[in-house]
């Protein structure tokens, strides 16, 4: 893991295919699943209003003693600085990613931690809304607009909205990916990193590890290069 000034190797360095992120997390068991079929990151939602929360008194042993080589990414939505300290201070994560509405300045004192910020942002049908250049964070998110969720939403956005875009950090997608879709949104956007999570569960905040062997294969049957 880099600081933020080397942005380029947050997950490591790029390579022909993507990286993978499984994001939710909820379990060990879930966790070991996707280690074993060859995730590179895995997300762990500390934002009480998702579906996929995780209190992390009550986890933070097993995260630990988890593999060092997998990283380890935190979720919060519009923390306050002192939560968001906490989680960047401690060492179970090994850097943050923000979902909500999070300012430039916010996300600059951040940085100053040294640890990885990814900043996430939502896609709208129409207009994108956002500005990438001036977050001085590691990468940059994107996932599909709802009014009413700040993510996990299980739907993908208008691809074509960013695929002629310069996005001028490392892109991570998110957002309705699956093993039959993500080939796609590899070829037109040659993301740094792809995200997913309801597509590789069995239910509600129980992934299967067959689904996530499925979508890394797919991931690295399709070269960026």
């Amino acid at each position: 893991m880099r600081i933020a000034s080397e942005i380029v190797e947050i997950f490591g360095r790029p390579r022909s295919y993507p990286y993978v992120k499984v994001c939710g997390i909820t379990n060990r068991s879930d966790a070991e699943g996707a280690i074993r079929a060859g995730a590179d990151v895995l997300g762990f939602n500390l934002y009480s209003g998702s579906k996929r929360y995780l209190e992390l008194s009550e986890h933070q042993d097993w995260i630990e003693s988890l593999p060092r080589q997998v990283l380890r990414i935190a979720l919060l939505v519009n923390p306050t600085l002192d939560e968001a300290f906490r989680v960047l201070n401690s060492d179970i994560f090994d850097g943050l990613q923000l979902h909500g509405d999070e300012s430039v300045e916010f996300c600059t004192t951040l940085a100053e931690r040294g640890k990885p910020i990814v900043k996430a942002f939502r896609v709208k049908a129409a207009g994108i809304g956002f500005e990438t250049i001036e977050f001085p964070v590691a990468a940059i998110l994107l996932d599909h607009f709802s009014e009413s969720s700040y993510g996990g939403t299980g739907q993908s956005f208008d691809w074509s909205l960013i695929s002629k875009m310069r996005i001028h950090k490392p892109l991570i997608v998110a957002g309705g990916l699956t093993a039959q879709n993500v080939s796609c949104a590899i070829r037109m956007l040659r993301p740094y990193a792809v995200d997913v999570s309801s597509s590789v569960e069995s239910t509600p905040r129980k992934k299967e590890e067959s689904k996530i062997r499925a979508f890394i294969e797919s991931v690295r049957a399709t070269s960026v290069c």
